[in-house]
């Protein structure tokens, strides 16, 4: 068996004692990713009943559209897209933090519940308070989060072990169901019928107004979590390297887990529950770069990627009848996680 190599890093100097490790392929492969989400962000600007020329789409973008252009471009099709780079690049960053504290491929929100914890708070201003949609989107965050603080507590014994905190995180899962389940069939049917379009997941209808809370909330946490890479790779090697290197393991751990969940439940306010995005985008990204280490800056740009192309497919790919976003997600994450089981089982992890 021929084993590859991966390309060597380099490390370039600059004055003062400076330094900036570089990977090229995974150089590379964020240039080729920020390249692919541009141009499905066009393709998918100008997708619709008024179907409009990607040169069109560009120059409206910059301001030299007609006013009809304008209008469709800007405050109709835009927002729905920047929703859609900004969930996905959530969902992509927080897999790739929960798989790496985790060190299980199956470390993603979708498998730890908090996505589940985000619909019950959803689905409990839904059904039970009629809120409406900023009230529902303060519930699916006030879920997440308290679905993840019960996780971790659970799963603390000395530490978070990686499968322990899966295993929690499934049983967790399984009871929020039964919740999820257990609300809507008590709902009436107009709250009921709101409640399963929200659990759908979807992009339609997505305005300015959700586009700033993400925008805000992605701005804030990914340069948290990015200057955390670092000691996020060193906590893979093991607690016990990671105290020996001088990382507090523990207050580091908890507050990657805090951001990534905040990442996970503002996805969710904003376009609802969209699975196995998260549990997707990270493996890609480093089958992709060949780079050990968590590669969360890829694993984002992956996500991004990921939901435009799925939003595409659901708009284009089913003739007349577009499907929602997470329809089309579940459909590839369900083959990708079966595929991804079997190569666990396999390597003997499972």
């Amino acid at each position: 068996m021929r084993i590859r190599k991966a390309a060597r890093p380099r490390t370039l100097r600059g004055p003062a004692a400076t330094s900036l490790r570089v990977e090229p392929r995974a150089l590379l492969a964020g240039l080729l990713l920020r390249a692919a989400t541009l141009v499905l962000a066009v393709v998918l600007i100008g997708t619709g009943d008024f179907a409009i020329a990607p040169g069109d789409v560009v120059r409206t973008l910059l301001g030299d559209g007609t006013p009809a252009d304008d209008f469709i471009v800007n405050d109709l099709r835009l927002p729905r897209v920047l929703v859609a780079i900004l969930v996905g690049a959530a969902l992509g960053m927080s897999g790739a933090v929960f798989q790496s504290v985790s060190r299980n491929p199956l470390g993603s929100p979708d498998l730890l519940g908090f996505g589940y914890g985000s619909a019950v708070g959803a689905l409990v201003v839904i059904t039970l308070f009629k809120g409406g949609a900023a009230e529902v989107a303060l519930g699916a965050v006030a879920g997440g989060v308290l679905t993840g603080a019960v996780v971790y507590l659970l799963a603390y014994k000395k530490g978070i072990h990686g499968y322990r905190l899966v295993l929690v995180g499934i049983g967790a899962s399984a009871v929020l169901v039964a919740v999820i389940q257990y609300l809507i069939a008590k709902a009436e049917l107009v709250e009921a019928t709101r409640a399963m379009v929200w659990l759908t997941g979807s992009l339609a209808g997505r305005d300015w107004a959700q586009v700033w809370p993400l925008l805000i909330t992605c701005a804030v946490l990914f340069p948290l979590v990015l200057g955390q890479s670092r000691a996020l790779r060193v906590i893979e090697m093991g607690d016990d390297a990671a105290y020996a290197l001088g990382v507090p393991v523990e207050r580091t751990r908890m507050l990657l887990m805090l951001a990534a969940v905040l990442l996970t439940t503002a996805a969710a306010a904003a376009a609802g529950p969209i699975s196995f995005v998260a549990l997707a985008a990270p493996q890609l990204a480093r089958r992709l770069t060949r780079s050990p280490g968590s590669n969360l800056l890829t694993g984002a740009l992956m996500g991004s990627v990921l939901l435009l192309a799925s939003d595409l497919a659901s708009q284009r790919a089913f003739g007349a009848d577009q499907l929602p976003v997470g329809v089309v997600t579940g459909l590839v994450g369900g083959v990708y996680l079966l595929w991804l089981l079997v190569m666990e089982r396999r390597a003997g992890r499972i």
